[in-house]
């Protein structure tokens, strides 16, 4: 029973639609029909400003970290098996990943969940997040090309927990190559018009004009 609420509130934080609710509140229109049409940080950056743009980013990195937390209040509930307080966390972060790209407050479209799996990863492995994060920043302020960082720091994800951070147990494995080629698949659009060239470069210091 407690995995099952775990979920499905994890599924519920998730699918709060922080780019669209924010759009129609301030600017009333839907971002999910303007700029790439993706309900997430980055095309709310492109779209409205970085103003509107890092509040949505924080928000949908905090939904992530709340999911991957919230095991953590219930421990008093816990049955005792190997590492539960783990797959729980697990459970209710990709619950959470899975809320943000088919929200059930949003007509199921959502976002691609890369901030919300790097709130995850920051509420699991605090380490290996940091690392990912000066990844992305430098392949995004090398390249500006926000999907191309995104797409590097999520294969090197799975590097950097087994092998510098040294998570080498088998659940931690399965969830870094799970996240990972979640993060990628979702880019699958991003990889080829990065690959024609067509991609669009940002900058996300910079104010809208």
């Amino acid at each position: 029973m407690l995995l099952i609420g775990l979920t499905i509130l994890g599924y519920l934080i998730g699918s709060i639609p922080t780019a669209i609710w924010l759009g129609k509140r301030f600017h009333g229109i839907d971002i999910r029909e303007y700029g790439s049409k993706n309900a997430g940080a980055t095309n709310t950056f492109r779209v409205f400003g970085r103003k509107l743009g890092w509040t949505v980013l924080v928000i949908d990195v905090l939904k992530g970290t709340l999911a991957a937390s919230l095991p953590l209040f219930f421990e008093s509930f816990y049955m005792g098996f190997k590492d539960e307080q783990l797959i729980l966390q697990l459970t209710t972060a990709f619950a959470a990943v899975f809320g943000h790209v088919f929200p059930i407050f949003a007509n199921f479209r959502g976002g691609k969940g890369v901030a919300t799996s790097l709130g995850i990863v920051i509420g699991i492995n605090p380490l290996a997040a940091g690392i990912c994060l000066v990844i992305f920043l430098f392949v995004f302020l090398s390249s500006r090309f926000v999907s191309l960082g995104a797409i590097c720091a999520s294969l090197l994800f799975p590097i950097v927990s087994y092998y510098v951070v040294g998570d080498d147990t088998r659940i931690m494995i399965i969830f870094t190559i799970v996240l990972s080629s979640l993060v990628i698949v979702a880019h699958r659009k991003n990889i080829s018009r990065l690959l024609k060239g067509e991609e669009n470069k940002m900058n996300l210091l910079k104010k809208k004009a």
